[in-house]
């Protein structure tokens, strides 16, 4: 059964919270909540068994955390910040693919964490066009075309993937959804304004960027970028294709990281 909490900023926010130990956090990427994304919650399950607490929610304006108003990057990263509370005021976050970027936002600002799992985040290079994607995205949802700002915010996406969505019995929760797309835009749009050491300058935790045995080249790229900017950051291959990690592999990763991670475990 859904736990809720409500953020600072009056959102009420639906989560699953599992286990006891060191926390987790997952953050997911563009579109997925806990009714339409078993994987998570599996991998939750298992990595709450291995010793860590795990939390997976509803990201603002999806399945049970529904918002009425326009929902942004300062909005998603209060609901963040209320999750953390929750937890006992400190957790490791997990971002996959676009909750990469509000991980890292989240991160840089200072928010208490204990560090970054990073899953396949598709960061762009500086100046690579984000900004002014997300605006047409989000001027396209002002309009009220919901679904050309979901097919635009997909336009780099293999396209069969985009088609087999259109066939699936949740594409219209997500065309429904599209306005919770805004915070993945704004963070993306974010980690391209300035050279990724100058916007991760402040976080010094510890951070694995992880990547699947069989994905996209330009995660490479990003990948590489991020612990370059990092100190101490790693890169780590997976089990995973296109974009979807193996879930037990996965847990287990997860779990041994968080612990890793906690502050009285760290190496001095």
């Amino acid at each position: 059964m859904s736990e809720f909490v409500t953020t600072s900023r009056g959102d009420r926010v639906a989560f699953d919270h599992r286990g006891s130990g060191p926390a987790l956090i997952f953050i997911a990427g563009a579109g997925p909540y806990r009714a339409i994304d078993p994987w998570t919650t599996a991998t939750a399950e298992s990595a709450a068994r291995q010793g860590i607490s795990t939390v997976v929610y509803d990201r603002l304006g999806r399945g049970e955390s529904p918002v009425d108003k326009t929902i942004d990057l300062e909005r998603e990263l209060f609901a963040i910040a209320a999750l953390l509370d929750v937890v006992g005021g400190t957790a490791v976050l997990c971002g996959h693919s676009s909750g990469c970027s509000i991980a890292l936002a989240a991160a840089a600002q200072g928010m208490p964490v204990n560090g970054l799992a990073l899953w396949e985040a598709p960061l762009g290079p500086q100046d690579g066009g984000a900004r002014e994607w997300a605006g047409i995205v989000d001027r396209l949802i002002k309009e009220g075309d919901l679904e050309g700002a979901l097919v635009h915010y997909m336009k780099d996406i293999p396209p069969e993937f985009l088609e087999s969505w259109r066939k699936s019995p949740e594409f219209p929760d997500l065309v429904a959804n599209v306005g919770s797309l805004r915070p993945d835009g704004e963070s993306l749009a974010w980690t391209e304004s300035a050279p990724h050491s100058e916007l991760f300058a402040n976080i010094r935790v510890p951070v694995q960027v992880m990547l699947g045995e069989e994905t996209f080249p330009e995660m490479f790229v990003a990948a590489d970028s991020i612990v370059a900017a990092i100190p101490g950051a790693i890169q780590k291959r997976m089990p995973g294709a296109r974009h979807t990690w193996e879930t037990e592999p996965m847990a287990a990763e997860l779990a041994a990281f968080v612990k890793a991670a906690h502050p009285g475990n760290r190496a001095r």
